[in-house]
């Protein structure tokens, strides 16, 4: 039987399960990334396994979130990662090398392997032909030491590519384009599969924006087949070896398909604050701007920044406009430097940024108060910019430089000029030497640890009857940036939970960690749809669980962040209709009897709301598998019950 491509990779590393749409089903995993954001707590966990070595063929850790060294904290946790890695057989991006997933495509992405990372945009190296799924940091520990990765079978869509892109339409349209059809939950439970004669002039690079921001859609993974343009591409990265072909069989069908001619998109921007609210960059057109971004692992390439400094050759930035440059990675700025566009785009006013994440994360270069900030980033939650009440649009490289020569929206076709040329390099230096490689023979090696790294708390398993308040309702599309927030004063702080807990959702209740350390007990949370989308962080589900939330109810929840609650001992539960979602409301007392008993697969659950009496018949969409986590309190108590063995 034809198979398509996503299918083929889920297969060729089927640990258990069938290819059937909705069936649990576990994966080998080839490679696993971590970055710093979310890497402590993977290397803190993985410590706690008592494994000597990682077994997967090759884990990567990246510094690339947490670069503001405003005092020791970041500091002393680059220490740790590094001596992690020597210890644990890991390799190590020390910081400036550059983002993870551009880099990790270019120094290790190989089509057909699977890779694992604790970053939700790990899923950009599908771009090259490879399975790649962003997943909890607790899940990547667990596949660094050779265990199965579980999830559902997703369906898989398939999206046909037709035509060529116009001039001054590029990459990020696409998926823009993607997110205005389908919004941010269109992709759950799906693999979405690109191909067709579309593809011909998309370079690998161009794929990598595209599947990078399947995250966005809500998708489990995005997937492109690995041709000439991924050959083109390890070839410039002097990794022609690891090259395979790979493609859908011929006549393989998809589970749901759409297509979309490129010759007829046209630039498109996403307005505050969510990347499915797209329009076109004309309806929008003439608002004054603050700031115009350029960089992150949404847009990486060389292309991405080429271009913008082509536009801008012998012109000035608008003066209310602050142009940031955001280096993706070391061999992309020496590459910029020597062909003479990084001095076009500095000659033109363009401020120059460490190469790391920085403003897409929080991290840094938050806009003005009440001022548009156009981004090439992938998301534009509230807030996440580090201002409170920003203004992020979403937008490609092209409008984002004509805006900041204008000082307002505008769209690149009004530009002045031909679209500027640019061809890719046949060749760039090899970034490996940058990276610090493991050690053949393993050797005694010290974890460093500074003050501000603490133990995971324990947590024990859900009790026998679970009472307590809904201490916070939320509406629909709530992202782990609103849970538990990024930026320059909360991300140093996640290796340590009760510090990190004190932010759990302040950016949708100041007072919730006041009000749960008042209670001290349990507590509910309920949830809209698409409960913790965006980021893999499960810092949004531990700093919770710390506090006392013992239970998230919701109309739908992301995948990451649903699995992040289950593998730490907090009970997922769904409304069986909207309507029940209008009959709880905050501070409401609420009783669950036996919760783990309860969970039955195809059973409801009967949640009692004390304050009128009233019994709630709830769903769950839980696995075996997960059931059992759950009965033991969470993914580690059920390894400590299973492994004695291992010290955790």
């Amino acid at each position: 039987m034809a198979k398509n491509l996503a299918q083929k990779l889920i297969e060729s590393h089927l640990y258990s399960g069938s290819l059937e749409p909705g069936s649990p089903i576990e994966l080998k995993i080839d490679q696993t990334l971590a970055q710093d954001a979310t890497g402590t707590m993977v290397m803190l966990e993985f410590e706690s396994l008592g494994l000597p070595r990682v077994k997967t063929e090759l884990s990567a850790q990246y510094v690339d979130h947490n670069l503001l060294q405003t005092d020791f904290k970041n500091a002393d946790d680059h220490l740790f990662l590094r001596s992690a890695c020597r210890k644990f057989g890991v390799w190590y991006s020390r910081p400036g090398n550059g983002v993870s997933h551009p880099v990790h495509m270019s120094c290790f992405g190989i089509p057909g392997k699977t890779l694992l990372g604790s970053d939700s945009h790990t899923c950009a190296a599908g771009s090259m032909g490879m399975l790649a799924i962003g997943a909890g940091g607790l899940q990547v520990a667990l596949a660094m030491a050779g265990t199965p990765f579980a999830l559902t079978m997703p369906k898989v869509m398939g999206v046909k590519l037709e035509g060529e892109l116009p001039p001054w339409v590029s990459a990020k349209d696409i998926i823009l384009e993607m997110l205005r059809r389908y919004t941010v939950k269109g992709g759950v439970n799906k693999v979405i599969e690109y191909y067709g004669p579309g593809l011909d002039k998309l370079t690998a690079m161009d794929r990598h924006v595209i599947a990078n921001m399947g995250q966005e859609l809500g998708a489990t993974a995005s997937v492109f087949p690995a041709d000439h343009a991924v050959k083109a591409f390890l070839q410039q990265q002097q990794r022609a070896d690891d090259f395979v072909e790979l493609k859908a069989d011929e006549g393989a069908t998809y589970d749901e398909h759409d297509e979309i001619d490129l010759s007829k998109l046209e630039p498109l921007i996403a307005c505050p604050s969510s990347p499915d609210k797209v329009v076109t960059v004309r309806e929008v057109a003439g608002q004054p701007i603050y700031q115009s971004y350029i960089g992150s692992s949404a847009n990486p390439g060389l292309r991405d920044f080429v271009i913008p400094a082509r536009m801008v050759a012998g012109r000035q930035v608008d003066d209310a406009v602050s142009f940031d440059i955001n280096p993706t990675s070391r061999q992309l700025l020496e590459e910029i430097s020597r062909s003479g566009d990084l001095g076009r785009l500095l000659e033109a006013g363009a401020r120059l940024h460490q190469t790391g994440c920085n403003g897409c994360i929080g991290m840094g270069q938050a806009p003005a108060s009440g001022r548009i900030s156009l981004r090439t980033v992938p998301r534009n939650f509230p807030g996440r910019s580090g201002t409170r009440e920003d203004q992020v649009y979403l937008c490609s490289p092209e409008t984002a430089t004509i805006s900041a020569l204008r000082g307002e929206i505008t769209d690149p076709r009004d530009m002045d000029m031909e679209y500027p040329d640019f061809t890719e390099p046949e060749e760039l230096p090899d970034m490996r030497p940058l990276l610090l490689a493991p050690q053949e023979i393993p050797t005694e090696v010290e974890l460093v640890k500074g003050p501000n790294i603490e133990p995971l708390p324990d947590f024990e398993g859900l009790p026998q009857t679970l009472t307590g308040p809904i201490l916070l309702k939320t509406g629909d599309n709530v992202s782990t940036d609103e849970i538990l927030p990024a930026g320059s004063d909360i991300l140093p702080l996640r290796s340590n939970i009760p510090e990190i807990s004190r932010y759990a959702f302040c950016r949708l209740d100041e007072q919730f960690y006041d009000r749960a350390m008042k209670l001290n007990g349990d507590c509910f949370v309920v949830g809209g749809e698409n409960y913790g989308q965006g980021s893999s962080r499960e810092h949004a589900a531990i700093a919770p669980r710390y506090l006392g939330v013992r239970c998230v109810i919701a109309k739908s929840m992301a995948r990451i962040h649903r699995r992040n609650l289950i593998n730490f001992g907090i009970l997922p539960l769904l409304f069986d209709s909207a309507g029940d979602y209008d009959q709880l409301q905050q501070d409401a007392e609420l009783e669950l009897d036996n919760p783990v008993g309860q969970l039955e697969p195809g059973k409801p659950v009967q949640l009692k709301i004390v304050s009128t009496g009233k019994t709630l018949s709830l769903r769950h969409d839980l696995s075996p598998a997960e059931i059992k986590t759950l009965h033991h309190g969470g993914l580690i108590n059920e390894t400590r019950s299973e492994h004695p063995d291992i010290e955790t």
